[in-house]
């Protein structure tokens, strides 16, 4: 193919615009994209000055924008791209991004513009900071309901203990208050929860930091807070006798693969997930329901212990008859002393601070563990890491 019709039909084509002019400004060639998102045609601009496709003040300076650089060399834009404002046929102004190239050419200087619309995602921009306007109103409306709740949660565990004495009597009336409390809490939370989502769904990486840090801080008060809730509704249900475990046959590199994907949105700053399997087999007799809560469990918590810029490796092992799933980080470890109690109710260690967490989620997951007829394993050491390792017999 003739090398200079093959790119004439790349720039013919390209989705973005491409204007074309020589050192004194005068357009020389638009493609259909440019001419198409300036509402002009062809011989409306070829030979006129390109400032007509300016707004003011820019359509007055752009000739002494031109002689600048050819007086001093500087480049304001050639070379460097920003972002510009141009203006329709029809006179609307509108944003745009713009990258200028400068070109030797038979002994003479031209100059490409790319131009790239941004219309639509300021559009969004707008969009999205009226949502989170509208969500930054609901969630301090939220938060005054839960201080209430918590003043009020902690009269009555106040009135409990003075009422109760015994531990059987205390652990019933906290399983069926903690489930009443949840039930009521679970709606609010699931209206916030919508609409954080719905801030995702209009959010672009061009999007501005002030977004990204109102959605941040609307999901991790979501997610801990639906933590704390899931975790006390888990123990109810154990304590209470309700859990069973329903195995059957799933493909467990799909299945992890599946939350790996899904908890690598809650991760920290440059926090990866990284999955591996071993085995030549994929097939295992589990209940995944069980199993996915003690998955997303060890994450999350090796995502809350683990700062940022840091790796969490997930791993699974399928050899012999035996599944091995290890849960491994480099966050601020377990101190050796608090480590033959992690898994009883309610215990944190020592090093936690001021780290939200109830202190159960290691405790139901050794106990849903223990229904699947598997053992929980765990090494750690203080500002080094942690390694859980959950093994399961797939002798069926």
């Amino acid at each position: 193919m003739d090398r200079s019709k093959f790119l004439d039909a790349i720039i013919e084509n390209a989705i973005d615009g491409i204007i074309t002019i020589d050192d004194r400004g005068i357009i020389e060639h638009l493609n259909p994209a440019a001419l198409a998102l300036f509402g002009f045609s062809r011989a409306e601009l070829v030979g006129k000055n390109v400032s007509v496709l300016m707004p003011q003040p820019d359509k007055a300076r752009h000739d002494g924008y031109i002689q600048n650089y050819h007086d001093t060399g500087k480049k304001h834009i050639i070379g460097i791209g920003r972002e510009v404002h141009g203006q329709r046929k029809d006179g609307s102004v509108f944003p745009f991004r713009l990258g200028v190239s400068e070109v030797k050419f038979s002994d003479r200087k031209i100059y490409t513009g790319f131009i790239h619309d941004l219309s639509k995602e300021k559009a969004n921009e707008e969009q999205i900071k009226t949502y989170t306007e509208k969500l930054e109103v609901k969630i301090k409306e939220r938060t005054q309901d839960l201080v209430k709740l918590v003043s009020e949660l902690e009269m009555a565990k106040e009135n409990m203990r003075a009422l109760f004495q015994k531990e059987k009597e205390l652990n019933q009336l906290k399983t069926r208050f903690v489930s009443m409390a949840s039930h009521e809490f679970r709606t609010p939370l699931s209206a916030i929860q919508l609409s954080a989502s719905l801030i995702d769904k209009y959010t672009e990486k061009q999007d501005t930091a002030n977004v990204e840090k109102h959605t941040s801080k609307i999901k991790n008060s979501i997610n801990n807070l639906t933590t704390i809730l899931n975790d006390f509704l888990s123990l109810e249900r154990l304590e209470a006798g309700k859990v069973e475990a329903n195995p059957n046959w799933f493909n467990i590199i799909s299945f992890a693969e599946e939350i790996t994907e899904e908890m690598q949105m809650m991760t920290k700053q440059n926090q990866h997930i990284i999955y591996e399997h071993t085995g030549i087999t994929a097939s295992v007799f589990l209940d995944p329901n069980l199993l996915r809560n003690c998955v997303i469990n060890l994450i999350s918590n090796a995502v809350k212990y683990s700062g940022a810029d840091t790796l969490i490796q997930f791993n699974t092992r399928l050899v012999d008859g035996k599944l091995i799933l290890e849960v491994k980080d480099n966050g601020i470890g377990i101190p050796e002393t608090d480590q033959k109690s992690l898994f009883e109710p309610f215990f944190r260690a020592h090093n936690t601070g001021d780290i939200p967490g109830t202190g159960l989620g290691l405790n139901i997951v050794n106990r849903y563990v223990g229904l699947m007829g598997g053992t929980v394993n765990c090494i750690s050491e203080q500002n080094i890491g942690t390694t859980f390792t959950l093994s399961f017999n797939q002798t069926v």
